[in-house]
């Protein structure tokens, strides 16, 4: 029943724009030169205005009738009666002007008795017919799956999905300007790369036609930054898509957004002040306060954050020194020993790095709530951070991880030719050993850094991720406009 009202609604609409053709009217208009944004209207009470959008409600009382219309930021009432338009134009506004067309309006902001900020029209002019009607239940759609595909339907009619994409846009805009503003310069990197690298990730593969070339989509920007920043940049960022071919669940997506910054002569110390700093500002800028509420939860990003170093606590949880164990079976006996986990659930990682990292997310990272340190990583989990000056086992490495989730990875860069060969080619042995995540041995990546690099230390930030923190959002594909769908 409600597909053969639509169909009929549809049809109403089109017969509607077939009328408007016949009356010499333009169903659709070329411009419409409007003289403010109805968020500005807002505050013109006394003033003449043209302004434009959505028409959202619509009430006609005979001779009289309100209207709302909506841009993506505000939405404010119209009053159209006969006594600003003549009969012709009344009876027009009536009859062709619809629930979900594009109209323009000029008429006196005014306030109505109840204190309603109103356009009192003096002309309506039919910018864009809509052949489709919105959702009948105007207050937002609550079907997920055509939330997702029908994104534009859902901005529409949904407050609250607004506001998270204007926030993430308020927090991109942050993000480049607040990293500008400490020195650092934007650069492009390549998307299409010959090497797996930057990160421990199941990569997606494509084909260059015109080079006849395998290829593969980034999964980071690290190795490219860093050589910029052995070129003679001081401090550089990029931000933009990276893509892991990995599962899908609510805190990761195989294409999302990330910002990597580099910044010469800091470790990974200064990058946690300036991380500490740079997450406050930016909660402020984008809702105004660092407290806030994550299902069910309150996270306090003002106050101290928590630091846990990540071996120590391993060696607790563990009850032996890991780190002495190179062999991976050798290190799932004792884990199973340990009456940790049984061996079925540690059967599908391949090398130590993925058998640590799997413990770690299930015995550490889950537990966690506020903000929290994690500082003092293995160097097998590190490919491409610095050794410790103590033990070359522990890089000089952390992430921040809020309500079990990561939000950022960072370390002070490993800027060793001999070391980092040695760990490439560490990473190549655990992916000819079936580990789908390693990293390739990426010569143009060693050639520059035998060329020379000074003291680094970089950090790459989830923006999915985060803004799904900032808007208490329950899966990561409501905080992109567009998520792929089967």
């Amino acid at each position: 029943m409600e597909q053969q009202n639509l169909s009929s609604e549809v049809d109403v609409r089109r017969a509607k724009i077939d009328s408007l053709k016949e009356m010499g009217e333009i169903p659709y208009k070329a411009k419409f030169d409007r003289t403010c944004t109805i968020e500005e209207a807002r505050e013109k009470v006394g003033e003449r205005v043209k302004i434009c959008g959505r028409v959202i409600f619509k009430r006609v009382m005979g001779k009289f009738g309100f209207m709302q219309i909506r841009d993506i930021n505000a939405k404010i009432q119209i009053s159209v009666g006969r006594n600003e338009l003549d009969e012709e134009a009344y009876d027009f506004y009536k009859k062709m002007v619809d629930i979900a067309d594009f109209v323009g309006v000029e008429g006196e902001v005014y306030l109505t008795q109840t204190g309603e900020v109103t356009v009192k029209a003096e002309k309506v002019t039919l910018l864009s017919k809509t052949l489709r009607p919105l959702p009948e239940k105007f207050h937002g759609l609550v079907d997920t799956e055509t939330k997702y595909r029908q994104r534009y339907l859902d901005l529409v009619t949904n407050e609250d999905t607004r506001k998270v994409f204007l926030g993430r846009s308020k927090m991109v805009s942050f993000i480049r300007r607040y990293l500008e503003d400490n020195g650092f310069i934007e650069v492009e990197t390549p998307i299409i790369q010959t090497n797996v690298s930057g990160a421990s990730a199941k990569p997606f593969f494509t084909k260059h036609n015109a080079l006849d070339l395998e290829c593969n989509l980034r999964i980071a920007t690290e190795t490219w930054l860093k050589q910029c920043i052995g070129a003679g940049f001081d401090r550089v960022f990029e931000l933009g898509k990276d893509f892991r071919n990995e599962g899908m669940d609510a805190t990761h997506l195989q294409e999302f957004t990330q910002v990597e910054w580099y910044a010469s002569y800091w470790d990974f110390e200064d990058n946690i002040k300036f991380f500490q700093e740079f997450l406050k500002k930016l909660l402020m800028e984008v809702v105004g306060t660092t407290k806030l509420t994550y299902l069910g939860n309150e996270l306090d990003f003002g106050k101290e954050w928590e630091r846990i170093n990540y071996v120590e606590r391993m060696r607790e949880i563990l009850g032996f020194d890991f780190l002495e164990i190179e062999d991976v079976n050798e290190l799932k006996n004792k884990v199973v020993s340990a009456g940790l986990f049984k061996m079925g659930e540690l059967e599908e990682y391949k090398s130590t790095r993925a058998v640590i990292d799997f413990i770690y997310k299930k015995k550490i990272r889950e537990n966690i709530i506020g903000p929290t340190i994690l500082y003092n990583y293995p160097a097998v989990l590190k490919t491409l951070a610095r050794r410790n000056d103590k033990t070359d086992k522990i890089t000089d490495a952390f992430q921040v991880v809020v309500y079990g989730a990561e939000i950022c990875n960072a370390y002070s860069e490993l800027v060793d030719p001999i070391m980092q060969r040695r760990t490439l080619e560490e990473q190549l042995r655990d992916k000819n050993a079936g580990d789908e995540e390693a990293m390739d041995l990426d010569e143009d990546f060693l050639l520059a850094m035998e060329h020379g690099m000074p003291p680094i230390s970089g950090l790459g930030f989830g923006v999915d991720r985060f803004l799904m923190i900032m808007f208490d959002l329950p899966t990561i594909r409501d905080a992109v406009l567009f998520p792929i769908m089967r």
